[in-house]
Formats: C-alpha cells, structure tokens, sequence
C-alpha cells in the first residue's frame, strides 16, 4: 500500500487533529467489522482520506471502545457510514490486486510473502469485489493497462501515472450531487496521480537495485536511481502541479467540517511529503523531522 497522504496534524488545532484520528479508527473499525481482524492491516492515510472527501458535512456522533492497538483505553471512532464502508470496500479490492502485482513483479521465491498475504486477503476481496463489481473491474482493467505498460517499458510517465489515476476517479461514482461529483472525480484524479508519481520517485533506489519497471528513471534517464539536479527540479514541478489542480478543485464545494483538515492537507501536508520523498528522507525521518517538514512546507506554500 501508499500511505503518502498525511495531514499535518502537528499543524492542525487539536480539535480538528482530533477529527482526523475519529475518522481513521473509523476506518479501522470498519474494516475489522466488514472483513475480520485481519483485514486491518491494510488500513492506510490514503483510504482515510477518500473517506473523508466521501464523508458528509457534519461529523455522526462518535463512539468509545477498545481495540488491539489500545486495548487498555477506549478511544473515540466514528460509527460505520456509507463513507466509510466505500473505503474500506475499496481498500480491500486494491490492496489484494496490489498484492497479486507484487507477486507478478518478484519471482517465485521473492513472492511468497506478496502470496501468502494476497492469499490471507482472498475471503475478504471476494465479499469487496461482490459489493463493489465496477470498482473491481475499474481496477482489474488498470492494472492490466499498467502490466502492458510496463512490459515495453513505456518511459512515458504521464501513461501510468494516468492509468493508476482513473483508478481512485472512479470513487467518486458514488457521489449523488452530479457538481459534488466532478469535484471529487478532479481531486481523486489528481490525486492518484501524484500518489503514483511520489511512489515511484519513492521507490527509485528499489526499482534500480532489482530492475523494476520505473517510468520516473525512464522519464527523466536517471541512472542508479540517483536525481540530477535538473530532473528534480522538473520532477518538483510536475508533483506541484498535481497539488495545484486538486486545489482548484477543492475551492469549488464545501466540505463542512471536513473543510480544515483537508485544507491543511492539500496545502502543507502534499508538499511536505512530496518534499520529503525527493530529498530522499520520508521513510527516514523522526517524528519530529516530519514535524519540521511540515512547518517549513507551511511558511513556503
């Protein structure tokens, strides 16, 4: 899984901190409801944020209770809602489909891991996929488009940047209110997007150590997975832009109580990690570095 879209929450007041960490144990809870304990370990920020942007606007009174990561104190999460069972439905079906690429993508041996967890997951996809056909069939095209891109290594990198972005687009399906609707459907585009290009730039010293298709390195040339300092700046450029449109986007509904926390969001937290991922430090940093990136993604956007 991603897990590239993180808030701020060092940055956000402590109600709306708050909020986020609601809606997140919400997504946890749903998950282990729908799907088992298992299921939630796949549980990321990405999914928490599409479950914000389906949610309503105004938050459903929330519950207390106990869970394997605080078995000892209850802590407040928001009750199931359409919001959250879409998430967490779609959570399921990419996660098994990202599952069985990993296999495809490390051999027989290497994949066993990928294997066994898709195989874990292989109750729990099936009931996802029966409640939600068109996002499985959405994801299962993709991904196929994806494998043909990869295996003529296509260096075109708005290709499949594209192809994994009509992925999350086709979330917002569910939204009734045709105008809400093509708001969401900018943003999730977007979105998927950028999510796939800052994975990719995040995965450059990977990808070159075992030869994984990459279109970044393709894009650019880059060699050993290493940035020129021109490839990076117009790489920076291109992640900004992603952001931007999702904010154009963003400005035209009103996301209620939603509002700040996606606005921190877009615009400081998208940056920060963005920032991060080129600088080579976002699976390295301390939680007080990523504070410090945050703040200083804040005084610049």
């Amino acid at each position: 899984m991603f897990g590239y879209v993180l808030p701020p929450l060092e940055a956000l007041p402590q109600e709306e901190a708050d909020r986020f960490r609601r809606i997140y144990c919400g997504l946890c809870h749903t998950l282990g409801a729908r799907y088992g304990p298992a299921a939630r370990m796949i549980l990321n920020y990405d999914f928490t944020c599409l479950a914000v942007l389906l949610s309503e606007r105004t938050e459903e009174p929330p519950r207390s209770g106990r869970c394997v990561s605080s078995p000892f104190r209850q802590r407040d999460y928001l009750p199931p809602s359409p919001a959250l069972e879409l998430a967490a439905d779609e959570s399921v079906i990419l996660a098994y489909w990202q599952l069985r690429d990993g296999v495809a993508d490390h051999g027989f041996w290497k994949g066993t891991g990928y294997r066994a967890a898709a195989g874990a997951l292989g109750s729990a996809y099936r009931k996802a996929a029966a409640l939600r056909p068109d996002f499985d069939a959405q994801v299962r095209e993709r991904l196929r488009e994806l494998a043909a891109l990869e295996a003529e290594n296509c260096p075109s990198m708005d290709a499949a940047a594209d192809t994994f972005a009509r992925i999350l687009q086709s979330a917002a399906s569910s939204a009734a209110d045709p105008v809400r609707r093509r708001v969401l459907e900018q943003m999730l585009y977007h979105l998927g997007r950028w999510v796939y290009l800052v994975d990719a730039a995040d995965d450059l010293m990977k990808d070159a150590a075992s030869g994984n298709y990459n279109p970044v390195a393709l894009r650019y040339g880059l060699r050993n997975g290493v940035w020129t300092e021109e490839s990076r700046l117009a790489f920076a450029r291109t992640l900004d832009q992603s952001i931007h449109m999702i904010a154009t986007a963003f400005e035209l509904w009103d996301f209620g109580c939603w509002q700040p926390l996606l606005e921190r969001t877009i615009y400081t937290g998208l940056f920060a990690v963005g920032r991060a991922v080129l600088e080579g430090t976002f699976r390295k940093m301390s939680p007080r570095e990523y504070r410090e990136k945050h703040k200083k993604a804040e005084e610049t956007t």
